[in-house]
């Protein structure tokens, strides 16, 4: 399945005449790590997490959020976003079923209608975005007025303050 998303990642970015690269490295899904590996600073990774965000006039939906590689998720901010009263990490199953990528292998596209895609706005500061791209040994360099192109993600600020 892995190699799957891969592909489609590729078709989708060479349909939209994206400049964007592939990097083939060692199997790492940690965002301090792969960075290193891949010699990208970590406020320039796109870090793809899937949650759960639940209560108030949505019910329950699944959400991508994408942050930098160096920040934590302000779980609060996100519920706000979405008008809910929670928000959590999906489970490791779910996120798996909803992407189709093993945990720390999500790229930074909701590849699946079921998923919103929420970015913090301070990512996009970078010219370029790293991130692992559906397979634990690939990653991508994408342009990133490309990838707000092709993902179309909301823009908001959902990192917390460090």
């Amino acid at each position: 399945m892995a190699g799957e998303i891969f592909d489609r990642l590729v078709a989708l970015l060479t349909d939209a005449k994206a400049k964007f690269r592939v990097i083939e490295h060692a199997a790492e899904g940690k965002s301090e790590a792969i960075s290193a590996i891949r010699g990208n600073r970590p406020d320039q990774a796109a870090k793809a997490m899937v949650l759960d965000v639940r209560g108030g006039g949505g019910g329950k939906r699944p959400v991508l959020a994408i942050l930098p590689g160096s920040r934590k998720l302000d779980f609060a901010a996100v519920a706000a976003l979405f008008e809910a009263r929670k928000c959590g990490f999906a489970s490791p199953e779910t996120a798996q079923e909803l992407t189709g990528c093993v945990m720390g292998a999500v790229p930074p596209f909701a590849l699946n209608p079921a998923l919103s895609i929420v970015v913090e706005q301070d990512l996009l500061a970078n010219d370029t975005l790293f991130f692992n791209a559906g397979r634990l040994d690939r990653s991508m360099e994408l342009d990133t007025k490309d990838w707000i192109a092709v993902a179309k993600p909301r823009v908001a600020r959902i990192a917390a303050r460090a």
